[in-house]
């Protein structure tokens, strides 16, 4: 379960977009659904993701915010030892939206076709 309360704390801040962007980063990147936001790579590497906020909108229930997260994946091969496939890693991007419950700061992360 994603719990964001800082997010909350933080709505109607100066520095709301930075409490934002800070809390997501801090995630298990386990928890999101990188490996479905892969275009151009076939797995997801440990490496640290970056968030850009992209927008957020406030409703009387809860708090959507949407997010753009940069992260890399790997085209993995088959490891054999004349696999002439090098290990490269490849940026991706994909767009998250964060719906964040008013009452108990959990949020749902869905995928965006965007």
């Amino acid at each position: 379960m994603i719990r964001l309360p800082d997010t909350l704390a933080a709505l109607g801040s100066v520095d709301c977009r930075d409490v934002i962007k800070h809390e997501i980063e801090r995630l298990d990147p386990a928890a999101l659904p990188l490996q479905q936001g892969l275009a151009r790579s076939s797995h997801v590497t440990d490496r640290p993701f970056q968030v850009v906020i992209l927008g957020t909108h406030e409703e009387p229930q809860k708090v959507r915010v949407k997010a753009g997260i940069f992260y890399t994946g790997i085209i993995a091969g088959c490891s054999c030892a004349d696999d002439p496939t090098p290990i490269d890693e490849i940026t991706e991007y994909c767009v998250l939206a964060f719906d964040v419950d008013r009452g108990t700061a959990e949020a749902t992360v869905t995928l965006l076709d965007e």
